[in-house]
């Protein structure tokens, strides 16, 4: 028997209900728009709620001297120049309204005794411009944007995995997706669509990222729409994730524990970052910490498990009970480790995917009229190293801008175009699925793919692990062919995992490929058979099935930002 599909009309569908695609959503209903919001996640349980540190905005509450100028800089700077300027330039001058929105909203920053909102050295800025909200400032923004959403009316569906965009003459007209419950179909028209799905960093065996989200599911849905990806390779490893237990493996372990005075020591017990950053030691940059580690540990000085050690328990038990009580809580959970007299066991984990869909930097539409794409799912903002606090701040930037653009975009629509083959291909491919009866189990070959990331596009890369890895990518993808699905009294989670499992082998695919071609070291990406940077490739490298890899140029930074960019101080700070 079919299953049910419900069909839905509505001005402008966001797919994703984390801090961007709320932002869209509220921007929608406050412009009185016809506004539906979708996510596969609950959405109290979406992927921002994880983000620890901060926000930034260039408020001078702290420091008066700070502007947007000098955030743009700094930021342009930690990208290795891979950044769009135009991009950064409406991220930093539009974040103080980011922040105020915020507010009105209700958010609970951390305020000094004044009233004034707290702000923070984080990472590579030049002055304190990170506000925040103790070390929940992504899950208490998260919680903001739910509660004005409801305050709005805004619907939202949880629970449903959109599988396609429905596109007709390069335009889209909506979704097509079912429900992880009962199985139910969703057609869903829309004269406008903002992806905001999230990146792909679950494609490696240790992620900050839990099971099941980030799968590279925007990266696939507007590829086969007809749009193309930005700098896939660009992805921050983040140096501190858990080893155990298995199923948590990645899990963050905040950087405020290096900032308090944490130790990192090898296998040996040594305390290797004299050999990377003398000067800086604990306290030295996220990109370069991460490589030390991965480097102590492939040299055979990590631990028995491939790890290396993080150590506070010299610190105060106050120290840690007041400054790292979300870490304290986290280990004794997991592993039923007390931090004030054990360490840590860590290695490097995939943290945050910097390239995404490329987008235009004013409005973030893509190469489909109609279709956006915002927060980690898009990209132009963080180049080849992310500047700490800037990825809250862009989802309430473009949360804003593409909310209003949609809206436009809809409102000049003469009429809107359907396809009646788009949605039969929508609906074709989850009976197929369905329907076939292959041996392949989909979470072992999930697994394979992140083994062979792992391996070969990892911290450190070469030219012939990421030749080896694509051919294992070729093999895994006939394997694909092969899969069978077998949803339950439980419901359709197998499905959604056979639709993840394509989109992360296409992830995959664009990442080894940008990989490749990218034969320099640049921030995140490291090439051991190419050390330095070379100033040719100062480009954006764009991927598609049809073209594969092409190189695009950066946009000249303004003679007033650039004359801003130099050494920023780092005493005393730790940098992201």
């Amino acid at each position: 028997m079919l299953a049910a599909e419900r069909r839905v009309s509505t001005s402008v569908l966001v797919i994703g209900t984390g801090g961007s695609g709320l932002r869209a959503a509220i921007e929608l209903a406050e412009s009185g728009v016809d506004v539906l919001a979708v996510g596969k996640r609950p959405r109290m349980d979406a992927h921002t709620a994880l983000a620890a540190g901060g926000i930034n905005a260039a408020l001078g509450t702290m420091d008066p001297q700070d502007n947007w100028r000098q955030h743009a800089a700094d930021t342009i700077k930690e990208s290795y120049y891979l950044a769009n300027p135009h991009t950064v330039e409406i991220v930093t001058k539009g974040a103080g309204q980011g922040i105020a929105d915020l507010e009105r909203y209700g958010m609970a920053f951390a305020r000094e005794d004044d009233g004034r909102i707290s702000q923070r050295y984080f990472g590579a800025h030049t002055y304190r411009r990170t506000a925040f909200a103790g070390d929940y400032t992504g899950l208490e923004i998260q919680r903001t944007l739910v509660r004005r959403a409801e305050q709005l009316d805004v619907p939202i569906l949880d629970g449903v995995y959109i599988t396609r965009l429905l596109v007709r003459d390069n335009a889209v007209f909506g979704a097509y997706g079912f429900g992880l419950e009962d199985g139910t179909r969703y057609l869903i028209h829309a004269d406008a669509v903002i992806l905001a799905a999230g990146g792909h960093t679950r494609i490696w065996r240790r992620t900050s990222s839990r099971r099941d989200e980030n799968t590279g599911d925007s990266f696939r849905l507007a590829v086969e729409a007809g749009g193309r990806l930005r700098d896939p390779e660009l992805v921050q490893f983040h140096p501190s994730g858990i080893l155990e237990p298995q199923n948590a493996a990645g899990t963050l372990v905040s950087e405020a524990a290096r900032g308090e005075g944490g130790i990192l020591r090898n296998g040996l017990g040594e305390r290797f970052m004299s050999r990377y950053d003398p000067e800086r030691m604990e306290l030295s940059t996220r990109d370069r910490v991460a490589l030390a580690a991965y480097t102590e540990i492939s040299e055979g000085r990590g631990t028995a498990n491939g790890g290396v050690w993080l150590d506070v328990s010299h610190l105060p038990r106050e120290t840690i009970m007041t400054r790292l009580p979300r870490v304290y809580q986290t280990l004794l959970e997991l592993q039923m480790l007390d931090i004030t007299t054990s360490p840590i066991e860590i290695a490097p984990t995939a943290h945050y995917s910097m390239g995404g869909v490329w987008v235009r930097p004013e409005d973030h539409g893509t190469d489909v009229d109609g279709l956006y794409a915002i927060g980690e799912a898009s990209s132009g903002l963080h180049g080849a190293n992310r500047l700490g606090g800037n990825s809250l701040i862009e989802l309430l930037v473009f949360g804003r801008i593409v909310g209003q653009a949609a809206a436009a975009y809809s409102a000049g629509l003469e009429a809107q175009h359907r396809s009646a083959d788009a949605v039969d291909r929508a609906r074709s491919e989850i009976d197929d699925l369905l329907a076939a009866e292959g041996t392949e189990n989909v979470r072992a070959l999930q697994r394979a793919i992140r083994n062979t990331m792992t391996e070969y596009a990892g911290v450190v890369r070469n030219e012939e692990g990421l030749r080896a890895g694509l051919a294992e990518l070729d093999a895994i993808e006939a394997r694909i062919e092969d899969v069978g699905i077998h949803p339950d009294i439980a419901g359709y989670a197998d499905l959604a995992h056979a639709f993840d499992l394509k989109a992360s082998a296409l992830a995959a695919r664009a990442t080894l490929a940008a990989a490749l071609e990218r034969r320099e070291s640049r921030g995140c990406h490291n090439r051991s058979d190419y050390p330095d940077q070379d100033p040719e490739l100062q480009v954006n490298l764009v991927w598609s099935p049809g073209a594969g890899v092409v190189a695009e140029p950066v946009p000249p930074v303004s003679p007033e930002i650039a004359e801003l960019i130099g050494e920023v101080s780092q005493e005393g700070k730790l940098v992201e």
